[in-house]
């Protein structure tokens, strides 16, 4: 491990080559409640660094782990078995935006908002928007294939990626896609990357479609006195033809969650609120949102208040993004999934959700993203209570269990990582896992790129309980 270490530092700069314990510690856990030490954390600047890098590692069949700003929640750049940590936030230049062809070039240490930023001025949008869209990384948006607050209008990380650079296990550097508005060109490589949760390369460099930004958004927030009433009038709202750029559910446990924490005017004597905006041009916008306002009505709401300006908007629209660090500080532990389901099932889920948490004797949270059936059900426990982790380990059984039988999927957002990666088979049976395998055996014949991650492993699953790096 010295000599890695020595060669490690000869690539990047002693600077930029971490092991002391505390630096190890901070880079061991992502926002799940899993951690394992590293051995180093390497901070490369470019590809050719990477490259180097990942063939340094191969050949040393040394552990390498991508992360970004560490956001993830499933576990993802959590270095199960050590090795090294590439840390990659300071690749975090934006190196073009293209105003003709509505594209952007960036780096894959970009903080997602500060793209988003970027581009509104010159009255574009990037519209994937992650609830940690203030922190989280493009290169990290794209491993997991991140969604967030737009996906019912405007899709996930997956509508936006037009190309990769990409270094290979093994050190190779390999570009995809084009920056055409169509490329049929060979095998999808771009889209086998984006979701990939780093298992299958290292993306150096991302080309990603813009859009025009939308002239005129109307907010509104519809208050409800039960949690049913609230998620039929989501499946109303789209059944009726309206699709909303946001359509958000908070439960009572969250609303009060957030308004101790950054309160922002949600009613706390509410069971239910849906946040709902609708865009587009100003006529549209407005028409819409009139049709989504009288929906909620008739399916009983108690009231739906419309933003008076942005500033208020703003507000309500920070406590939404809140929602899980609100939800953070009520217990000492959170485990928060996003088991997904068609959109027309949100009633159904969200009575499971109900009924699991009255069964195991559970305080759940639930917010989300309901108009496209992605909910966050968040488990507000404490590790150290042996018998309650217990039952929160069933009912998360009971959830998955259900969320398929309602012809759903596991994850909407987050990725499989550690924490799902017992339930992959439920959903893809072991054929589509074995193929994941000969897929991630071929690319990663020595399997160093984020190992025990996706049941990946020769058939097994890593068990975080064992894993861990070297002390």
């Amino acid at each position: 491990m010295r000599e890695i270490e020595v060669e490690l530092k000869r690539i990047v700069g002693p600077d930029n080559v971490l092991t002391d314990l505390e630096d190890r510690v901070c880079f061991s856990y992502d926002s799940t409640h899993v951690e394992r030490l590293p051995d180093f954390i390497v901070r490369p600047r470019t590809t050719a660094e990477v490259s180097e890098i990942m063939k340094l590692a191969n050949q040393a069949r040394v552990p390498v782990v991508p992360r970004g700003a560490g956001t993830g929640l499933s576990g993802g750049s959590v270095p199960v078995y050590g090795g090294i940590v590439l840390e990659l936030t300071r690749m975090n230049s934006i190196l073009e935006v293209n105003l003709q062809d509505l594209y952007a070039v960036v780096e894959p240490g970009v903080v997602t908002l500060d793209l988003q930023n970027l581009v509104a001025e010159k009255k574009l949008l990037y519209p994937p928007d992650p609830g940690s869209n203030s922190a989280s990384t493009i290169g990290g948006n794209i491993a997991e294939n991140a969604g967030g607050l737009r996906g019912l209008k405007y899709g996930v990380t997956q509508h936006y990626v037009m190309g990769l650079e990409v270094v290979a296990p093994t050190g190779e550097v390999f570009r995809t896609g084009s920056r055409t508005v169509k490329c049929v060109t060979g095998f999808d490589l771009t889209r086998l990357m984006v979701g990939s949760e780093g298992t299958l390369g290292v993306v150096t460099r991302a080309t990603l479609k813009l859009i025009p930004a939308p002239e005129f958004g109307r907010a509104m927030l519809g208050v409800f006195d039960d949690t049913l009433s609230a998620a039929k009038a989501v499946s109303r709202i789209i059944e009726a033809g309206v699709v909303p750029a946001t359509l958000e559910y908070l439960d009572r446990v969250t609303i009060n969650a957030v308004e101790d924490f950054k309160p922002c005017g949600l009613p706390r004597d509410a069971e239910a609120v849906l946040l709902c905006e609708c865009d587009g041009t100003r006529e549209a916008a407005e028409k819409e949102a009139a049709a989504a306002s009288a929906i909620m009505r008739d399916c009983g709401a108690r009231r739906v208040d419309f933003a008076r300006d942005d500033v208020e908007k703003a507000a309500v629209w920070a406590g939404r993004r809140a929602a899980l660090a609100a939800l953070t500080r009520v217990m000492p532990t959170t485990i928060l999934e996003d088991a997904t389901v068609p959109r027309s099932r949100i009633p159904e889920i969200i009575e499971v959700i109900r009924s699991i948490a009255a069964e195991y004797r559970l305080k759940i949270g639930t917010f989300g993203h309901a108009g496209d059936g992605n909910l966050h059900p968040t488990f507000l426990t404490d590790e150290r209570d042996a018998d309650e982790m217990h039952r929160v380990e069933k009912a998360v059984d009971d959830l998955f269990r259900a969320a398929l039988g309602l012809g759903g999927t596991l994850s909407g957002e987050h990725g499989i990582g550690i924490t799902k990666a017992r339930f992959l088979e439920w959903e893809m049976g072991s054929e589509g896992v074995s193929m994941m395998r000969r897929i991630k055996k071929a690319m990663d014949p020595n399997n160093i790129l984020n190992p025990g991650k996706m049941s990946l492993d020769d058939g097994e699953a890593a068990d975080p309980a064992t894993g861990g790096g070297a002390r």
